[in-house]
């Protein structure tokens, strides 16, 4: 019995002595990384960042174009979500049986689809004019599918010992991954820098089809993609984050190809892309290869920064959803972007308000009072690089309201304002952001996907390893004064989803 309470001692103390340390273990380990990644920027613009590791023969490729929906003008929304669909098409080489024979019979479906669309459009719309197009139209389409080798571009990349291949569209960015064996570096070199020197988007109006029943599955038929999307429009009245990532159902229905040859012009220069390379390679090999293919690309200038800024909010906004569903409530207050001095103020604050089974939401609505069954809070949406928002939901219980349940979240945000969040909420934020932090570096593709956030958004790379020295310095009085500054009625977004009886 002794020396088993001796082992118990010592199996506590060391975990004392662990958790001790934690703090400055991790430091070194953030700083012996950050050593180690090396970068590169390429005469016409494109950057690439570098991590070698070669515990495994393996590498992940992160691909990040600085370019979202927030970039997108009324007429064109949905296009970048749209044009990371018609990536993988090919290029004049991949995906093509005859690209010269192609390209002829895509201009003549081109010329075909926008007589129809003005067929469509006129005042009074030849009925008969519209059905003879539309035929013309559909065997244009079939003639231009005829020679395209469908799904080549992936093909060759599972062919290559791909995995993870995917892409995906927010509102900030467009980004490219996969992983390959580490001795297809230079075949991933070669795919990737054709995809965006050369890109065909053929097979679009197959493609569309595709991107506007996501958009019906995704937000016409579930009532909370309907809530989500009212919630922002009427939050951000100016700021492209008004409008969904999927875009209007009108705007896809009349979007052209030439839209988005001219949105990749504008979008995917290279001085907009930056990629990391996170796995077993040579970083100067990396480089070398990359002046050999990448460099190729011809330079393009700079974006335009976005110039419409989200004006002051003079009051309180509510919208109402009604469907058959059960009640839903969102609250969102208005708060700078990433780069604030506030950020981590309004991260720490997030995961002591309402994230997991232990933040306060939780125990108060779901675990004490029972009116809700699923609580969260968010920081940062619907994306970072613009100012966006601090926003909590509630699932009201059966037999409770949404009413109830905004009068706990405002008790709750209350006592934020109010009164300093204990050691003890600081303190678990604080392990929890280092163990989230050190469960990402695991990873090949979640550290390429890190650096290239922490480069575009951010503004450097190394960001990804000071933010484990940055947590340290966060407050409960910067929690205090974030909440007192921003938690006010004036500033507040209100969503409902209300039930059809």
């Amino acid at each position: 019995m002794k020396l088993k309470q001796n082992v118990v001692c010592v199996l506590v103390s060391c975990l004392i002595l662990a958790l001790l340390l934690l703090g400055g273990a991790s430091a070194q380990t953030f700083e012996a990384l950050k050593s180690q990644v090396k970068e590169q920027t390429l005469p016409n613009g494109m950057k690439f960042i570098v991590l070698e590791r070669h515990d495994a023969p393996v590498v992940s490729f992160h691909t990040y174009a600085d370019v979202g929906s927030a970039q997108e003008v009324q007429g064109i929304t949905g296009i970048s979500h749209f044009l990371e669909h018609l990536a993988f098409k090919g290029t004049k080489t991949v995906g093509a049986k005859d690209y010269a024979a192609e390209a002829r019979r895509l201009e003549a479906l081109d010329q075909i689809y926008d007589q129809l669309i003005l067929a469509q459009k006129a005042i009074k719309p030849d009925s008969a004019k519209i059905k003879a197009l539309r035929a013309e139209f559909d065997q244009a389409n079939t003639a231009a599918h005829e020679l395209v080798a469908v799904q080549e571009f992936p093909d060759m990349m599972v062919a290559q010992g791909g995995v993870g291949l995917n892409a995906y569209t927010g509102n900030d960015a467009t980004q490219y991954i996969i992983s390959l064996p580490s001795n297809r570096l230079e075949f991933w070199m070669a795919m990737e820098s054709d995809r965006f020197m050369n890109p065909v988007f053929r097979e679009f109006f197959q493609e569309r089809n595709v991107v506007m029943e996501e958009r019906r599955l995704g937000i016409e038929t579930q009532p909370t993609g309907r809530l989500i999307e009212d919630f922002f429009a009427t939050a951000f009245k100016s700021h492209p984050y008004h409008h969904s990532v999927l875009g209007h159902m009108s705007d896809l229905q009349r979007v052209t190809r030439k839209d988005v040859e001219d949105y990749f012009r504008q979008y995917y220069g290279p001085s907009n892309l930056t990629v990391a390379i996170v796995g077993d390679v040579n970083a100067a090999e990396v480089f070398k290869l990359a002046q050999t293919y990448f460099a190729r690309i011809p330079s393009a200038p700079k974006p335009s920064p976005l110039r419409t800024e989200e004006p002051e909010q003079w009051g309180e906004r509510r919208v109402v959803v009604r469907a058959q569903s059960q009640p839903i409530i969102v609250v969102g207050y208005h708060r700078p972007n990433i780069n604030s001095k506030e950020d981590l103020a309004f991260d720490a604050m997030a995961n002591i308000f309402g994230i997991g089974r232990s933040a306060r939401l939780s125990k108060s609505l779901v675990k004490e009072k029972k009116i809700a069954v699923q609580v969260r809070a968010f920081n940062g949406w619907p994306g970072n690089k613009y100012p966006n928002l601090f926003a909590a939901f509630a699932v009201p219980a059966k037999g409770h309201t949404s009413e109830e349940c905004l009068a706990a979240l405002e008790s709750e945000m209350a006592k934020l304002r109010n009164e300093p969040v204990t050691p003890e909420e600081l303190t678990k934020y604080k392990r929890y952001v280092k163990k989230w932090l050190l469960e990402g570096m695991k990873s090949n593709s979640q550290m390429a996907a890190r650096l290239t956030f922490n480069d575009v958004i951010r503004g450097d790379w190394r960001k990804t390893f000071d933010i484990i020295q940055e947590v340290e310095t966060v407050t409960a009085a910067d929690i205090q004064a974030v909440a007192q500054k921003y938690f006010s009625d004036k500033n507040r977004t209100i969503g409902e989803i209300v039930p059809e009886t």
